[in-house]
């Protein structure tokens, strides 16, 4: 009985590591953090696949995450390529885990959204504000504003992901930071905010949280406009974007070929791919604003909150953004969670 039990255990080990192989195998690139619930990243890598013929499988890390994986493999490094928001990417590239590549149409992207050398360079940006499922209100009234988010109506409805993880959580944390008064100097206001915020019970999670609103689940999550257009036009959901009254920040993200990647030609054509015409579409078409202005058509345009909202939406110093993230990241740590 006992040698039929190891026998078993092992045919499974085995197979285990015989299907590990094959995926390995079947996978032509890596990409890290190309979760496909953000950014229409599954719409991409299909592109990417019927024009490259790369299989690249999704991978839902996020940019903290993805950074720390580069770092602990950087004498054996894994990924082709990395995705990130705009901080992590300057991060890696002080770090020493990329390599320096200008993709095609490097020169159309504008000056502070790049490495000079091309260690990091934009894809897209998006705005950050509220993504709100109306329904799951169930009848409160839609936010406007980061001080309505303290209300007691709102206790268990709001979601933010994890600024000491995930970028998206950060750039919420610099966007209500200045909107409370402060500054990247100063992170106080925008503790207390998160401080304050814990009362009400929110919603905190690691990762993209796109279907937990779609779900109710999260109510109102702080999260980009191109998510929220998603779910309206693509998913036919009852959900508003709101750029919140006292004001929010624009983010690049961006992408990086990793240093002595395990297929850097591939890695190329990819970075080549997503900066050429055709790749620059998906993200207009996902209602992200791609990096090069001419790939956002007038009928994408359309799909936006009007220009008189998005004023309130601004750029920030996005490398002293990067500069001061590990201080904040303590201060939510010890102060906040």
């Amino acid at each position: 009985m006992i040698r039929k039990v190891l026998k078993s255990a092992l045919l499974g080990a085995a197979l285990m590591v015989s299907a590990g192989t094959t995926v390995s195998q079947a996978a032509d690139a890596i990409c890290y953090n190309c979760p496909p619930q953000w950014a229409d990243w599954a719409t991409q890598l299909k592109t990417i696949q019927e024009n490259l013929g790369y299989e690249i499988p999704h991978d839902n890390k996020n940019s903290g995450q993805t950074l720390s994986q580069l770092l602990a493999e950087k004498e054996s490094p894994v990924a082709d390529v990395a995705y990130y928001g705009v901080s992590f990417g300057i991060q890696a590239g002080e770090k020493d885990v990329v390599e320096p590549y200008k993709p095609a149409h490097f020169d159309e992207i504008p000056e502070g959204l790049k490495d000079p050398e091309g260690k990091w360079f934009t894809i897209h940006s998006g705005t950050l504000g509220f993504f709100v499922n109306v329904d799951a209100l169930e009848g409160k009234p839609v936010p406007t504003s980061w001080n309505d988010l303290l209300k007691e109506d709102y206790s268990g409805m709001v979601g933010y992901l994890d600024p000491s993880s995930a970028f998206v959580g950060y750039a919420g944390a610099v966007a209500v930071n200045r909107a409370m008064g402060g500054s990247l100097d100063d992170f106080t206001p925008g503790i207390k905010f998160f401080q304050d915020l814990a009362k009400n019970d929110p919603i905190v999670p690691k990762q993209t949280s796109y279907a937990r609103v779609l779900s109710g689940e999260i109510p109102i999550l702080l999260d980009y406009d191109f998510n929220a257009y998603r779910a309206i036009y693509k998913d036919n959901a009852n959900v508003k974007f709101v750029i919140p009254s006292e004001g929010t920040v624009v983010v690049p993200y961006v992408m990086s070929l990793v240093k002595n990647a395990p297929n850097p030609e591939k890695g190329k054509k990819i970075l080549d791919f997503i900066m050429s015409d055709e790749g620059q579409k998906v993200w207009a078409n996902a209602y992200l604003r791609p990096v090069r202005a001419s790939a956002l058509s007038k009928e994408a345009a359309t799909k936006f909150l009007p220009e008189s909202d998005y004023v309130r939406s601004t750029p920030v110093d996005y490398g002293k953004m990067a500069a001061v993230q590990n201080d904040f990241k303590q201060r939510y740590l010890n102060e906040v969670r």
